[in-house]
Parts: structure tokens; sequence; C-alpha cells
């Protein structure tokens, strides 16, 4: 598809309007920021995009919100159609000369600024302006900080339009996701071969039928496989037979813009768990139940919750049933209108994410167990921060694993 057809994924651009800009001001000076710096080149911010409400550019562009006074932008000259929408005075530019001048006028003035930055790397998902742009805008003078929290507040947060499309996904991948393992076994007690690829195509393509065709993946694993956390079984895969563990990991949205079910359900086919699994299985389940446990007794406290934190907790579980080492993810991720969003993650291994998990963002909850070449286990919940709390988005997560095969 030609630059002209891309189109922005997302609800209205909070930007584009009056009382949009109003909002974000306050925040502004409430974190005590000067402004927020939004850049775009060539499409790759998706936050910039969402929040102005951008359908494509093809050269650099930058969209300043100071605290207090006009919100102004800085295009380039062959590029006002892509920036029509937004009523706000504007520079242009055509030369790299004129550019880095428009660029020292935009900022001047200002000292602690926001921007889709992170860091030292350290939330690789808010890293979104190339090292070039950092040093061309850190010669203004400005102090550049991370934008992370106003994204969360203002960019992962979910309508209640996508709440409601939420839930639908989430109850159509519980049920999925138990017909899939039904699927297997029956296939067994036939005498047929059923493989991991096989089954993972019948899924997607039961998505798509169901009526969540977007964003629509999976993983099937059996036990050994299920050790890494992100196999691919190709077109194939291993047979699925009786006395494997089974991982089942789905995920898929209604439409664009809306925001995806994530879960992961395990089944053994077999009629009574294998004894090395009950305790992993165990340390997991309670890992998972501890985060939200948490989260509700910290917000009925009216203390709210990092990323890292929520990671913490889960992690310490697994840890003291003495699978810390095999714990080799993050606890969760953000999850908006991208299955992995730009809010708040839950981890403390891969990075250290210090975004609080504030109202209206949703992420995963996922803790897991992974022994090299012999066993993997994994439970997969969502949960939205709602107004009265966490809220877990499946009903009855899974307590026990699936016994597929009881005769």
């Amino acid at each position: 598809m030609s630059a002209h057809g891309q189109k922005r994924i997302g609800g209205p651009a909070l930007l584009a309007s009056g009382e949009g800009v109003a909002r974000v001001q306050a925040a502004l000076r409430e974190a005590g920021f000067d402004g927020w710096l939004l850049y775009d080149f060539g499409d790759r911010n998706p936050i910039a995009r969402g929040l102005l409400g951008l359908e494509w550019t093809t050269r650099r562009g930058f969209a300043f919100v100071p605290a207090s006074g006009t919100a102004r932008l800085l295009i380039h000259a062959i590029e006002a159609s892509s920036w029509r929408h937004l009523d706000w005075p504007r520079a242009t530019y055509s030369s790299h000369q004129a550019l880095e001048r428009g660029l020292a006028e935009l900022l001047g003035g200002s000292g602690r600024v926001a921007a889709e930055t992170s860091a030292r790397g350290g939330v690789p998902g808010m890293d979104l302006i190339p090292g070039g742009m950092l040093d061309l805008i850190a010669e203004t003078g400005v102090e550049l900080r991370s934008s992370g929290d106003l994204v969360s507040r203002f960019h992962s947060v979910w309508t209640p339009a996508q709440r409601e499309e939420h839930a639908r996904a989430s109850m159509l991948v519980k049920n999925l996701a138990r017909d899939a393992f039904d699927r297997a076994a029956t296939g067994i007690r036939a005498g047929e071969t059923v493989t991991e690829g096989a089954l993972a195509a019948w899924i997607r393509s039961e998505m798509a039928r169901r009526g969540a065709p977007a964003q629509a993946g999976c993983i099937v694993a059996i036990g050994p496989k299920a050790a890494d956390p992100h196999y691919d079984p190709g077109e194939t895969g291993e047979p699925i037979r009786r006395g494997d563990l089974l991982l089942v990991d789905l995920w898929c949205a209604l439409q664009d813009g809306s925001v995806p079910a994530d879960q992961t359900w395990m089944g053994f086919l077999g009629a009574e768990l294998p004894a090395r699994a009950v305790p992993m299985w165990n340390a997991i389940r309670t890992a998972r139940d501890s985060v939200v446990d948490s989260l509700r007794s910290r917000f009925d406290l009216g203390e709210p919750t990092r990323g890292f934190e929520a990671d913490d907790v889960a992690r310490g579980v697994v840890a003291a049933a003495g699978y810390g080492d095999y714990f080799i993810h993050r606890t969760g991720h953000s999850i908006d209108r991208e299955l992995h969003g730009r809010g708040p993650n839950l981890d403390n291994l891969e990075t250290r994410d210090d975004r609080v998990l504030g109202p209206g963002v949703g992420f995963s909850v996922e803790p897991g167990i992974y022994v090299p070449g012999e066993i993997g286990l994994r439970t997969e919940i969502n949960v939205f921060m709602g107004p009265d709390g966490p809220e877990v988005t499946v009903d009855e997560p899974q307590q026990d694993v699936f016994l597929l095969l009881p005769d």
C-alpha cells in the first residue's frame, strides 16, 4: 500500500480538539514539564500519530504542546495536507538548515520537555526518536524526559467502547481455547495425527470465522517446545500425543482500533497431571493471582502501583517456589489498541518500568516457568484498571490444568 493509503489505527485524536489540548496542558503543568514535543517521520511514531490524528507522513514533522499557551507545528512545506485538520499556528521548512532554525524557534524558552524517548533505552516501546534527532533537539538547549506516564494517561487508556469490545474478544478467546483443547483430544481418541501447526492454523481460521480477525495469532506448543516462550511450530510442528502437556496462547481483536484479548491456557492429554508439573503450575497460578491481589490492595489504600512493582510480586512467588531462574520474561505487557501496547509493562527483569498502572490502562499478567528442552508452563490473563480498581477481563481464570483425556 502506498503511504497515502496508510490509515491511523485507533480512536479519536485527542489533540485535534481544544479540550484535549487543555487536558494535556494541565497534566504537563502537574508533572512539571514545559511542554510535550511529538515527533514523527514516515509513520514511525504511533503515539504521535494517534494523539494528533495523522494518517500519513513522509517528512519529519514536529508538534509542540506547551504547558501554557498555544500549541504549534513545524512541518515540511509539501505536507500541509497531512496536518490540515490541526488548527494550530505552523512554521514550514524545506531545507535542513531551515529545519534546524525552526526547531530552535519551536522550543525556544523551554526547559524540561516530554518526548517519546527512554533514558538508556530502558523502555524500548518509548524509544521512538532516533539518536540523530535527539542530538539535534539537544542542541536547542531543552532537557528531554520520557513522556511515558503522559502516554499511559492519554494514549494507552481504553475508551468505554474498547473495554466492551475487549470483553467480547476475551470471551471468544476463552471459548476458542477450550474448543482447541477438545479438538486435540478428540483427534487423539480417533487415532488421528494432530500437529501443533495444524491446531494453530485451525485456531487462526476460527478467530476470523467467529468475528475477531484483527491482530489474530496463537502459539501451540507441547511440553518441551513450550519451554520456548515464543515458539513457532510453523505449518506442521510436533505431533500432539497422549501424555503431552499442551500450551495454547491465543490473541485477537474484533476490528482495527479494538483492544485485543490475549490469554494462555494449559491442558494435559491424560487423566492426571505429571507430578513434576504440579508445583510449577501452582507457582505460576499463585503468582498470577498475587499480582491481582496486590493491585487490589494498593488501589484500596489509594497507593499507585508501578510496572516494576507488579513484576516483583509475581517474580517473588516463583522464586520462593524454587523456579526463579526459569521465569525468563517480564510478568506482563501493556495492551491498548496494539497487542503489545505503549503503556506500562509489568517488568523489572528485561527493563525497570517505573510507569504507573493508572486508571484506564490494561495489561497482561502472564508468569511462566521454562526449563529448556524439557517443559514449559504459562498462565495468562488480562487486567484493566477500572474506576473501581483492577478488573480481570476473563471470567473464571484457569485454576487447574485441564485434564483432556480422563479415560
